[in-house]
């Protein structure tokens, strides 16, 4: 007696059926490298799933947060990236270290503030953590990395989306490889390790004192010095010159 090949089984037109399947592939990552997904096509054939049914499970997926769809890039794992992020190629190359210093100047001291008011124990915890992490670092690309966790951090503990959002911008740009090379002449034209470690203790002390006065004062000060140290490493001009650049900035900055 002859068997005939088993016929393949049709796919599933089953919407929900397909939605519960991506969501085991979200789960368990099966899917490209990168957080990008397959094409539609590629997973309707790897689930057995009809098209359609794929294309409204994704759609509920894109509205709950899981993934996001960009036309002519695919899909992603994942939230939609924040639309500044298209834009901060174009913001490093019009923009000047002194300029993220006039920014960070005018929104850091105010989170620090809301931080006062706002934060955690754990969230403090994590901050004196950071700090412990950014001095015992012995390179450039370390100490900027936990310097830049700790200052996004106390952001974060200010409870405020659309300052974060702000702040991540300008922590993007800051962390771009010129600026970063900028600010480790900086360090060295500058104070020592020992006063970073002392004014990022004081800011952290003022938030866990829950005193917003001294925390935003401890940053406005701390963010000064930085200035200052930039100014020292980038400036062509004479001693005197940088000095009073230095003083009209602060005077500026504290009225």
């Amino acid at each position: 007696m002859v068997h005939s090949p088993a016929l393949p089984e049709p796919p599933h037109e089953n919407s929900y059926y397909a939605l519960e399947k991506l969501r085991e592939v979200i789960r368990l990552e099966t899917f490209a490298a990168q957080g990008r997904l397959p094409t539609e096509r590629a997973l309707a054939e790897m689930l057995n799933v009809g098209r359609r049914a794929i294309r409204r499970a994704l759609e509920v997926l894109e509205s709950e947060g899981l993934i996001w769809r960009r036309q002519g890039a695919g899909t992603f794992l994942g939230e939609r990236p924040n639309s500044w992020s298209d834009h901060v190629d174009a913001l490093i190359a019009g923009t000047d270290i002194m300029e993220i210093m006039e920014v960070r100047l005018r929104i850091e001291p105010q989170l620090a503030q809301l931080a006062a008011m706002r934060a955690k124990p754990a969230e403090v915890d994590r901050m004196r953590k950071l700090i412990e992490k950014a001095d015992a670092s012995v390179d450039a690309d370390a100490k900027e990395l936990w310097d830049g966790a700790l200052h996004r951090q106390i952001a974060q503990s200010a409870g405020n989306q659309l300052f974060l959002s702000i702040f991540d911008v300008v922590n993007r740009i800051r962390q771009d490889d010129a600026w970063q090379a900028i600010r480790e002449r900086a360090r060295g034209a500058g104070t020592g390790a020992g006063e970073y470690l002392r004014q990022h203790n004081a800011i952290v002390d003022a938030i866990a004192a829950k005193d917003p006065a001294k925390a935003g004062e401890a940053m406005r000060q701390h963010l000064l010095m930085l200035q200052a140290n930039l100014i020292r490493a980038t400036s062509s001009a004479d001693g005197d010159h940088v000095h009073e650049f230095s003083e009209e900035t602060s005077l500026r900055t504290a009225s």
